[in-house]
């Protein structure tokens, strides 16, 4: 059966594109050939720190030119959630700017008394204050929303906490699970495909992560991509359930299939 040819493509930036502030090789170019080469894409993330107007000036910063209209943050999308939800609502928030600004868009109010919802997002700089209130506010009654999972994330240091760990911490103190809008909530995935009226049958998946990346994007139909410049090594493949439809060193190796096809591989050259 003769696959059809990729139309759409969605990246993941951290560990893909960049590890923080530094460029991945080969990330410049893959961007520029998704530019030139006329075909739908968006630059996915679940760092919720940043608006999109702020990541573009960092990638810029870092020689990758990502148009502004093109990224998509896990904030964004859980502001939209929202909004769907329960509209004009309230939360309380323990994010950064990039959160804040998403909810504000959407006629939000960020208050600390009775709020709808308790929103955890990314942030570098949290606080213990911050976080028992976030507590006390769930054991009164607001709902939990949390935009991502991640425990934590790459850097070139190592590992970095992340939104996932003080969630558990959360949890841990008030008995509620949050609900979780980024990777690997298929939510996310659909809403970027909506964006760009896109088919997922057309579209692929690149990530670094089997736990988030990968996982969205099989169940929301696309084919995937691992690229093992991030937080999934090659041996750990084995271990999941579920595979990716190709694994590569990095996305230096996927700028010549733009604007191809994406063949499925073989089981054999996977990793066993």
């Amino acid at each position: 059966m003769t696959e059809r040819a990729v139309e759409t493509w969605l990246t993941d930036m951290d560990g893909v594109l960049v590890h923080e502030e530094v460029p991945i090789p080969g990330a410049q170019e893959f961007i520029e050939r998704l530019k030139a080469s006329g075909l739908g894409f968006q630059v996915l993330t679940n760092n919720s720190i940043y608006t999109p107007r702020d990541l573009r000036a960092r990638l810029l910063g870092s020689g990758i030119d990502v148009p502004e209209d093109a990224i998509w943050t896990s904030a964004l999308a859980t502001a939209q959630f929202l909004a769907e939800q329960r509209p004009h609502g309230s939360a309380y928030v323990v994010g950064e700017a990039g959160l804040t600004t998403a909810l504000h868009d959407v006629g939000y109010v960020m208050t600390d008394r009775d709020p709808d919802y308790v929103v955890l997002g990314e942030t570098r700089t949290y606080s213990f204050e911050a976080i028992t209130r976030a507590i006390r506010l769930i054991d009164d009654g607001a709902r939990f929303l949390a935009t991502n999972p991640d425990p934590s994330g790459p850097s070139t240091a190592g590992k970095l906490p992340a939104t996932g760990s003080v969630a558990a911490l959360i949890s841990t103190a008030t008995g509620r699970t949050p609900y979780f809008i980024g990777k690997p909530n298929p939510l996310m995935m659909r809403s970027a495909l909506n964006r760009l009226e896109a088919h997922s049958e057309t579209t692929v998946m690149v990530g670094d992560r089997m736990d988030t990346d990968i996982i969205s994007g099989l169940e929301a139909g696309l084919r995937t991509v691992l690229v093992t410049t991030g937080s999934t090594r090659p041996e750990q493949v084995a271990t999941f359930p579920y595979r990716p439809t190709r694994v590569v060193d990095s996305v230096a190796d996927l700028v010549d299939l733009v604007g191809g096809s994406l063949p499925l591989r073989e089981q054999d050259d996977l990793p066993a």
